[in-house]
């Protein structure tokens, strides 16, 4: 198969620094290929302090849409005309859709990970979950599981700037969802072996265990797992970090961060597009 780029082409894209290593321009130019939609994607090394003014000339040449990454989801949050509710509640944006120069950002990173949890068999729906991190990634998946039902969310991370901004998000979470809501330091061990031991499902948001440090774990106790409990780490470089090498051990079932990209994808793309992202060709293709 083969596309040409014409006048009537639409434009969508990546903003962040670095792109470079971005899998998003594979995975959306082989679906608009495969559905036969006049679309293109492509990454731009765009960093904080040039986002206004890129910004700016993408509203003017009226894309479609495009995605942010690292470091430009908070600021282009302050940026959009109109704001989804996770997006409003967690403060960051990783999608954009344009409709006639108004521009609506979403987060699609819960819903990714949402997803993903559905895909590996993991029903958390009325389920209590455990969040290890408090950053941008794990304000999306809170929000959205909050939003979609999840009965109660315990949250652990270390006194600082994120655990008073995820202080903030909890807030406004237990006034818009019947979702209970509790944050944590890691100073108590037995609180968080409590949480985990109550929790269907846990999951790692921090980058502890990301290549190159692939030896770091943040927790390394297996006694901490327990059979029933499904664990998962947003990391997918590695493929299995040490983290879900102890909870395997421990006979948890397990799956990584790789669906999570994939799925956040696919719902930037059906918002640009009002199609779906032939996501099982991409998966096989791309995801394996």
């Amino acid at each position: 198969m083969s596309r040409t780029i014409t006048g009537h082409t639409s434009l969508t894209c990546l903003l962040g620094s670095p792109t470079a290593h971005s899998l998003s321009p594979i995975m959306h130019n082989e679906a608009f290929e495969r559905l036969g939609l006049d679309y293109a994607y492509l990454a731009f090394d765009v960093n904080e302090s040039e986002l206004k003014t890129a910004i700016e000339g993408l509203r003017a040449m009226k894309v479609r849409g495009f995605n942010l990454t690292m470091p430009n989801k908070n600021l282009m949050c302050k940026l959009c005309d109109r704001l989804s509710p996770v997006a409003q509640i967690t403060g960051a944006v990783n999608t954009v859709v344009n409709d006639n120069g108004i521009f609506t950002g979403y987060t699609t990173d819960g819903v990714g990970y949402m997803q993903a949890a559905r895909e590996e068999g993991c029903n958390i729906i009325g389920e209590k979950i455990t969040v290890l991190g408090a950053g941008g990634a794990a304000a999306a998946i809170i929000a959205q599981a909050a939003f979609d039902g999840v009965s109660e969310i315990s949250v652990f991370n270390g006194k600082s700037s994120s655990y008073e901004r995820m202080e903030e998000i909890i807030s406004k979470l237990r006034r818009q969802t019947s979702c209970r809501l509790n944050l944590h330091t890691y100073n108590s061990t037995e609180i968080l072996r409590r949480e985990i031991s109550e929790s269907t499902l846990l999951v790692n948001t921090t980058p502890v265990g990301m290549a190159p440090n692939t030896d770091a774990s943040i927790i390394t106790d297996p006694s901490m797992f327990h059979k029933d409990l499904t664990v998962s780490d947003i990391i997918y470089n590695p493929k299995e970090t040490k983290f879900l090498c102890i909870a395997k051990e421990a006979g948890c079932q397990t799956f990584n961060g790789l669906y999570m990209l994939l799925y956040q994808g696919a719902e930037a793309f059906r918002l640009w597009t009002g199609h779906e992202m032939p996501v099982d060709v991409i998966k096989e293709k791309y995801f394996k």
